[in-house]
């Protein structure tokens, strides 16, 4: 089926249209942004009838409503016009040409250095008629008042402040241009000997803006959001690429509701913003507008789903439950205002969860894309996730996709079977999620994890937090340190220095099984000396003072193996601690691993 029409339409007219209202912008377009060097370059583009590129419109009257507002400047005398077309590609060539040529007052611009200015922009007739090389000479802009100074504003070296002084000194105003009937009266008036001139000037340059087809391709009525979005996306590569958010506030807008006062507030409207009130929560603070209409989208779809299944239907007839952009894009005003409430205190109680689990940090979450369908499920649960038996099985779902990587990319499909699947096996032991099914975690993967921004680095450091890992130096668990803004990174157990002095492999040097959540004090004192001596410096120093059974108790708690480490062999260190921490994730992902790197299901073999 066609989607869209190609033609041709005369600039005047499609120029006629903007000021009369017949196209106007979606309110998801940004600004006109053009300085003055674009704008030139514009006007002599389409005065040596150069092409400009086609237009891309599209027309209103579908299902898909936008909230619409004029090109820049125009104006309506009474209430605004219904919007026949829409502009989605052309705005900045079209609302330039509007101001220039179809509009009469100064043209709000700005210099190349982003300078603030007016201008009125003139053709030199003399200078135009002379050849097209010269047209860019004849192009002149002036101030505001039409006049343009040199020697820093002292004096006028041009002055076309009346009509009169325009006809004398032949310059036309670009403004005039669609129809010069009354700068000709003028002209005939005051330099009556220079009308053959004019007409020449005419013929050449007016008839080319007059008679310029611009290429139109307009997409019809009947055209989904998404594809409004996706071809929006596309033919505006150059520009910051269009959210799913802002094509939704359109949308609404069109509805009489202002999603963008909701998200980010409005001091001016005293609407409170909640965005705002999650970022309270720390950990909600990567927490972006396009999440939470996705949360909300999940459980819409959700509960489309099951009246459904409940009405009886079956196969394609039930709609699924969707995280995908066209779900989000179709999301009914009515469904917003019925969860969005719900949704944010959903968003706090994952907050809770990530807290309970270990995570305080951005720093250590492991991946934005999990709370969204975390968030989700919670709204539902409410406080029902404090139950041990959901609660455990929340944690083993978030660390299966977590140490299984496998909410990085492309995650609406994985987001939107979470949600549904999650909720039946809270109800139902034998509805394993497939996160937990397709989440793997091999042995060896510990020995290439080496980049902090990897989100099983992260799970694993944070698995260690979890278990209650204590700071070498100050005793006190790594946990109540990041509360009490104690500075803390992940160093090396083995130091670089000494582990480079005795030849040790430089991907296990790096691997995380060599790291470990400390304090900067303790880091400090760990240097690049051996481990043993290491240890015997901080058992020793004055604000410390404990002996090698305490110190090995704290080394147990970052499941660090203190023989290898008192006898500084990396090898026996590696081995034992790789075993440790395989341990955890075992007990996280609820999955039995080997050597070989196979993950089992603990409790689900009759279930497959």
């Amino acid at each position: 089926m066609t989607t869209f029409d190609s033609t041709k339409r005369l600039l005047p007219e499609i120029l006629g249209d903007i000021v009369k209202g017949k196209i106007q912008l979606p309110d998801f377009q940004r600004g006109w942004v053009w300085d003055d060097e674009h704008i030139r370059s514009l006007l002599l583009s389409v005065a040596r009838s150069f092409p400009i590129g086609a237009v891309m419109l599209l027309e209103s009257g579908g299902e898909v409503r936008f909230q619409v507002r004029p090109v820049e400047n125009v104006v309506f005398s009474l209430s605004p016009p219904d919007a026949e077309r829409l502009i989605l590609d052309g705005q900045q060539r079209l609302t330039t040409l509007a101001q220039v040529l179809a509009l009469h007052g100064p043209v709000q611009t700005r210099t190349d250095k982003g300078k603030a200015i007016a201008r009125h922009y003139y053709f030199n007739i003399l200078a135009a008629i002379e050849g097209p090389e010269l047209l860019e000479d004849a192009l002149v802009a002036v101030d505001s008042d039409r006049t343009l100074r040199t020697n820093f504003g002292r004096d006028v070296s041009l002055d076309l402040s009346c009509r009169e002084k325009e006809c004398r000194q032949m310059y036309f105003p670009c403004s005039e241009i669609l129809n010069s009937d009354a700068w000709e009266e003028s002209l005939q008036e005051f330099a009556p000997e220079k009308f053959g001139i004019y007409m020449r000037f005419r013929k050449e340059i007016l008839n080319a803006f007059r008679n310029y087809q611009l290429p139109i391709i307009e997409l019809k009525k009947d055209t989904s959001k998404e594809a409004v979005c996706l071809v929006f996306e596309k033919v505006n590569t150059g520009g910051v690429p269009l959210s799913v958010f802002e094509l939704v506030t359109a949308s609404y807008a069109a509805e009489g509701y202002n999603l963008r006062d909701d998200w980010f507030g409005s001091e001016l409207r005293q609407v409170d913003s909640r965005q705002s009130r999650l970022a309270k929560e720390p950990l909600l603070t990567v927490v972006e507008a396009t999440d939470f209409l996705q949360a909300i989208t999940l459980l819409h779809t959700l509960e489309r789903r099951k009246e459904d299944l409940s009405a009886g239907k079956t196969g394609k007839q039930v709609a699924p439950v969707s995280a995908k952009r066209a779900a989000v894009l179709d999301l009914p005003l009515q469904a917003f205002l019925q969860w969005a409430d719900k949704v944010e205190k959903g968003f706090q109680l994952a907050a809770r969860f990530l807290h309970k689990e270990c995570l305080n940090d951005t720093r250590d979450l492991p991946y934005r894309t999990q709370i969204s369908p975390l968030a989700a499920v919670l709204t539902l649960l409410q406080e029902r996730w404090l139950e041990p038996r959901i609660y455990d099985k929340l944690a083993r779902w978030y660390w299966c996709g977590v140490l299984g990587e496998l909410y990085g990319g492309a995650v609406e499909t994985r987001i939107a079977n979470d949600v549904e699947e999650l909720l039946l096996w809270m109800e139902n032991d034998e509805q394993i999620p497939r996160t937990l099914l397709d989440a793997s975690f091999q042995p060896d993967r510990l020995d290439r994890l080496a980049s902090r921004l990897s989100a099983a680095y992260k799970g694993v450091n944070v698995l260690i937090l979890r278990e209650g890992a204590r700071d070498f130096f100050w005793k006190a668990g790594i946990k109540e340190l990041d509360a009490n803004e104690i500075a803390l990174d992940i160093h090396h157990i083995f130091p670089r220095d000494w582990c480079e002095r005795n030849l040790i492999d430089n991907k296990k040097l790096n691997a995380v099984v060599n790291k470990t959540p400390i304090s900067y004090k303790a880091n400090r004192m760990i240097g690049g000396v051996a481990p043993s001596e290491y240890l015997a410096k901080i058992q020793g120093h004055r604000q410390v003072q404990m002996g090698d059974q305490e110190m090995d108790e704290i080394l147990r708690t970052h499941c660090i193996p203190s023989d290898a480490m008192r006898s500084d062999d990396f090898d026996a260190f590696y081995g034992q601690r790789k075993k440790l921490i395989l341990a955890l994730i075992e007990k996280a992902m609820g999955k039995s691993l080997d050597m070989e790197g196979e993950s089992k299901d603990q409790d689900n073999a009759q279930t497959k």
